[in-house]
């Protein structure tokens, strides 16, 4: 974890902030070179960092922190942010990882999934096709269509062969006759 008093300490000895050795120490590179060509953009960018390098402490904590954490959970994957070397965490992997994070582990809601295929289906589904949609098991998927059934959001019919269906009143094509129910 990083600490104000040598975040601090840095910012004395490097000319009062203008040569930005605080901001390496905080993993801010683009900026510490900025304040290092620049003294410190004149005076006024260290003058900032005097006034607010605690609260620019406790970020870069909590983005180590957060870095540490899901590392952990990347360290079998080669291209993950935990293979880096050193933990501390960059501005391009602050990026890359936010990316990789929306493709590999965002799930999308059961109910988003219910109503995507409701409306490729006209109003209609079944359970085996939610299963296969949202990617759970046939119970959770019965559970979760018999929920929406209880709360009034779907109907449940059973058509003339005798399997269930879920319908969705408000999709279901007008024009589409339901003899088959």
């Amino acid at each position: 974890m990083y600490s104000t008093l040598i975040a601090y300490l840095l910012w004395i000895f490097s000319g009062c902030g203008a040569l930005g050795f605080h901001r390496f120490y905080l993993g801010k590179i683009p900026t510490g070179l900025l304040w290092m060509f620049s003294f410190g953009l004149f005076g006024v960018g260290a003058l900032y960092d005097l006034l607010t390098l605690p609260r620019q402490v406790q970020e870069a904590n909590i983005r180590k922190a957060l870095y540490d954490q899901l590392s952990r959970q990347y360290n079998s994957d080669s291209s993950g942010p935990g293979n880096r070397g050193r933990g501390s965490w960059r501005y391009a992997d602050d990026a890359q990882f936010r990316v990789m994070n929306e493709k590999n582990h965002e799930k999308e809601h059961p109910e988003k999934v219910i109503l995507k295929i409701a409306r490729e289906n006209k109003g209609i589904l079944t359970v085996s096709e939610l299963a296969l949609g949202a990617n759970i098991t046939m119970d959770e998927a019965k559970k979760l269509l018999e929920a929406l059934v209880s709360k009034g959001f779907l109907e449940l019919r059973v058509r003339k062969s005798g399997s269930l269906v879920y319908i969705i009143p408000d999709m279901v094509d007008k024009d589409l006759p339901l003899e088959d129910f």
